[in-house]
């Protein structure tokens, strides 16, 4: 049997409860938690959704679902990131192994470099894993972009240092660095991490930093949990959401909006390096509640 998508329990919620009981409102937010809000913003959206409802007197599923809506676009943050072509830009991307980090940094200077503006550079920051400068070297000779590399277990603040160094010397453009993502000794990663920050902040221009958190959309509360890891260290400016097209609810994009104020830039939702586009939060909202 084909299991059920998030987006059609809403829509048969509504069809179990013709009459919008406490029931209702009790089985919205079951759905709602398993979407990977959070329980806390869950029973707050229910309880303002229920009361909302009780002194308008709305029934009709298209106004409730249209006040869920309004709700939800509260909770979510979006963020443009517009590089300054005749300056050192750096964008350092954070998140756990196993996230597809390594392709969202290909998919993100395959982005960039198509506006035709850019001079794009991908540093392989990630240097304890030979495998993810490897895969970073291909991506770059796939789409003719530079890669700045150094060998297995070198100091990966010296990869930013000299992709920074490289994009300075054309008069400006775009460092997008992968960086590794052991979670196991979070003591180590922040120190590492720190390094790479200081490095990094020290060679942008001044706006042009931004450190970017890599997550699997499909992860939930795990992905929560590493961007409060990652925000605590470095603090984040900006979310990519992996694997959108195979996750059924995703709504941790609005949880991390909501609870750590931190917004969405992209979202990645296939194999190709063009399967990756701007946040908008209307979509994603559409999306999530199954709004055609």
């Amino acid at each position: 049997m084909a299991k059920i998508s998030f987006s059609q329990k809403i829509k048969n919620l509504f069809g179990i409860h013709p009459v919008k009981d406490e029931s209702f409102f009790d089985e919205l937010a079951d759905i709602l938690i398993e979407g990977d809000l959070g329980a806390k913003n869950v029973f707050d959206i229910v309880e303002k959704l229920q009361k909302h409802c009780r002194d308008l007197h709305i029934s009709e599923e298209r106004e409730i679902i249209a006040e869920l809506k309004r709700m939800l676009l509260e909770f979510v943050k979006k963020v443009e990131l517009a590089p300054d072509a005749e300056k050192v830009n750096v964008y350092l991307l954070l998140g756990v192994n196993g996230v597809g980090k390594t392709t969202s940094a290909a998919k993100l200077a395959s982005f960039y470099d198509g506006m035709g503006k850019y001079n794009v550079v991908l540093a392989a920051a990630d240097t304890f894993r030979a495998a993810a400068i490897d895969q970073l070297l291909i991506h770059g000779e796939r789409l003719g972009i530079r890669v700045v590399a150094h060998q297995h277990g070198s100091d990966p603040s010296a990869v930013v240092f000299d992709a920074a160094d490289a994009v300075a010397s054309k008069g400006g453009g775009l460092v997008i660095a992968d960086t590794a993502g052991r979670l196991h000794n979070k003591e180590n990663l922040v120190r590492e991490l720190q390094k790479i920050d200081r490095i990094a902040s020290s060679k942008a221009d001044a706006g042009c930093y931004k450190k970017i958190l890599v997550v699997d959309g499909t992860t939930g509360q795990n992905a929560f949990r590493q961007a409060e890891v990652f925000h605590e260290a470095v603090g984040l400016d900006a979310v990519i959401l992996t694997k959108y097209d195979s996750t059924a609810k995703g709504g941790i994009a609005a949880a991390i909006g909501h609870d750590l104020g931190i917004p969405v830039a992209f979202v990645c939702f296939g194999e190709s390096y063009n399967d990756i586009r701007p946040f908008e939060p209307e979509r994603y909202v559409d999306e999530f509640l199954g709004i055609d």
